[in-house]
């Protein structure tokens, strides 16, 4: 069902002080596969990933080379299906791998449209950023987020091979929306 929307209306909303338990267990479920889904500091406490992530968000005591970011996870029906992580600008780093959107669908939840509408809906609030074109990279082995990808537009520019051998997709897609 990859490409198709989500049957269950799905709401992309900032992480709450009650989402603790949900989100690392996505982080659990996530790092089996070698990902990242909280994009957090080693052993930081819920409250202090709460107050990074806003920070990053409004550009407050960035980092040299990092640039605003928002976090926000997908919900359906109270649940945590996954997150959507948008870059607000690229670095020259991010330009080339990465991009302007990261997205991850817990494992239990793929196969639903879930990554297809995160994407639509990310793409949305970078268009609201002022951001006219995404680039989105993923993995060229990854069927399911190439699907993703092409069935939110997305035009794909190249490949390129990382320094570990491992090949990523660059696609651009309008933020624009398109009906």
């Amino acid at each position: 069902m990859t490409g198709q929307q989500a049957q269950i209306p799905l709401l992309l909303r900032e992480p709450l002080p009650g989402d603790e338990v949900s989100v690392r267990a996505a982080q659990a479920e996530l790092a089996a596969e070698d990902f990242d889904f909280m994009l957090g500091k080693k052993g930081q406490s819920w409250s202090e990933y709460l107050r990074d992530t806003d920070r990053v968000r409004r550009g407050v005591g960035l980092a040299e080379g990092r640039v605003p970011a928002t976090m926000l996870v997908a919900v359906v029906s109270e649940q945590i299906v996954g997150r959507v992580h948008m870059r607000h600008a690229l670095t020259p780093s991010l330009l080339r791998v990465g991009g302007h959107i990261g997205y991850a669908v817990r494992p239990a939840f793929r196969r639903l449209g879930y990554g297809s509408e995160m994407l639509r809906q990310g793409l949305e609030i970078l268009s609201g950023l002022g951001v006219e074109r995404a680039l989105v990279t993923c993995d060229d082995v990854n069927r399911g987020s190439i699907g993703v990808i092409e069935c939110n537009g997305g035009a794909l520019e190249n490949t390129v091979t990382l320094e570990n051998g491992r090949c990523e997709r660059r696609y651009w897609i309008s933020t624009h929306r398109r009906d």
